[in-house]
């Protein structure tokens, strides 16, 4: 008897410790390169996150596949370059029809269907911007329950949304990241005793800039570090409220962004900005986290991409995609756990429906000129958003940063076609090498044009504000 009760224990432990692990993805807004403290911001102050890293894997050599916000979160939910899963622009409300109708395809698969299908409870807080038609919503993609405003915060009509039903409008925006961390947490307390996917797209530090009355004008950064501070605590309470259920060492917690920073951040020592072809639009932070299975304290310069978080999902949770199309991400735990290099020889960027850019460990091609971030400014010398707050639809702080807060350097050679970059010895793109290194300039051509002859020839949506 005594055997049969120490056999069935064993069983029994053997059983819960082979549970499936939970995923935690928190994807920061517009989030630049060099705006955390533990990527060398010397103002900027996030100890929750800083200290994420040090209790796991920070990279260096992180890429998005586009500087622009949906292209990105399409591929983060489907392992998929853009123009692979058909989602190369941004949908808008207020873009005009053809913005208005964006949305991912139905024939792509996302991760949350992916872990919906192998048992698991799945929740999205936050940014969605795959389509905001009720049939495109994120409860209709592969997700249990869905808060947040389902596009970028500046997009007229703000509103945030419970599943498909309008929850608030206009929004408070000033006390949404906080409420954000609740529903995130609320999620975690409900589901810890069965595996499951929280999606967490935080709204900050994407403009309108706000902050909690804990945070605003607290932070001596000024607004930026305020909202910084805000999305810290954040992750905080997310990593706060794994361990009070005890299921912190069985979630692999992923953090990131979905492009470079905006005015007023840092892209830390990047040329360029958010929608530019230069790295300060497409590198940006990538923190992993799993006690136990990640060592603590470590920095990879490998090469990476978004893609590539949702096929570590998938490898980690042993859940499967069809195999009737391309996967473009591959799996990091080698990377992460160990010492594994880079499953990647290149890593291609985006401008809308196009590819641009090409990049290995150490070269940068541009195969188009650079597109820049020129907005015109008026004749005070500031440019006029026209999505600023106006306290009525769009409620937050009116002091937003304004064109002379660039986040990266404006210096260097003229963009243009052909530039090659050592992004080793140049990470800021300075000096063009294509004449001293045509051999380089040849091989990343040829690889891009493999590449290349995938991507299906399609026009940019037309965007006609509202009025």
């Amino acid at each position: 008897m005594k055997t049969l009760l120490i056999f069935t224990f064993s069983l029994c432990a053997s059983l819960f410790a082979a549970k499936p692990p939970n995923v935690v993805i928190i994807l920061a807004d517009d989030l630049g390169y060099g705006d955390l403290g533990c990527y060398g911001h010397p103002k900027f102050k996030t100890p929750r996150i800083d200290q994420m890293a040090a209790e796991g894997v920070r990279m260096t050599q992180f890429n998005t596949p586009a500087p622009f916000c949906a292209p990105t979160r399409a591929s983060l939910m489907t392992g998929r370059y853009p123009f692979r899963c058909g989602m190369t622009q941004n949908p808008a409300p207020d873009g005009g029809p053809e913005a208005d109708a964006l949305a991912l395809p139905k024939s792509e698969i996302t991760l949350a269907q992916v872990l919906k299908s192998a048992g698991y409870a799945t929740g999205m807080v936050g940014k969605w911007h795959l389509g905001h038609k009720p049939d495109s919503l994120p409860t209709e993609r592969g997700f249990d329950e869905y808060y947040g405003i389902p596009y970028s915060n500046d997009m007229r009509p703000v509103q945030v949304l419970e599943g498909a039903e309008l929850a608030e409008y206009p929004v408070v925006q000033a006390t949404l990241t906080t409420r954000y961390a609740k529903r995130a947490t609320d999620f975690i307390h409900r589901n810890a005793k069965k595996p499951f996917f929280l999606y967490f797209a935080e709204a900050m530090p994407h403009k309108p800039l706000t902050a909690s009355e804990k945070n605003y004008q607290k932070s001596g950064a000024g607004l930026y570090g305020d909202a910084l501070a805000d999305l810290d605590d954040s992750v905080g309470a997310v990593l706060d409220a794994l361990k009070q259920n005890g299921v912190d060492e069985n979630t692999l917690v992923l953090f990131s962004s979905d492009n470079g920073a905006w005015f007023g951040g840092s892209c830390g020592g990047l040329r360029g900005m958010k929608g530019t072809s230069w790295e300060g639009g497409y590198r940006v932070p990538m923190i992993a986290r799993w006690p136990g299975k990640i060592p603590a304290g470590r920095v990879s310069h490998e090469l990476a991409v978004m893609m590539d978080l949702f096929a570590t999902v998938l490898a980690t949770t042993g859940a499967k995609m069809p195999d009737d199309r391309v996967l473009d991400g591959r799996d990091l735990i080698p990377v992460l756990a160990g010492n594994g290099k880079s499953p990647h020889e290149f890593v291609f960027g985006h401008q809308g429906p196009k590819l641009v850019t090409i990049r290995d460990a150490r070269w940068k091609l541009h195969l188009l000129p650079a597109r820049e971030m020129n907005l015109k400014p008026g004749p005070d010398g500031k440019w006029l958003d026209p999505r600023l707050p106006d306290g009525v639809t769009i409620l937050a702080p009116f002091e937003q940063y304004n064109i002379d807060t660039h986040p990266g350097l404006k210096t260097g050679v003229p963009g243009a076609k052909g530039l090659l970059f050592d992004l080793q010895a140049d990470p800021g793109e300075q000096v063009d090498l294509a004449a001293t290194h045509p051999n380089e300039v040849k091989r990343l051509q040829a690889a891009f044009d493999a590449m290349n002859k995938d991507v299906p020839v399609v026009e940019e949506v037309k965007r006609v504000p509202k009025k």
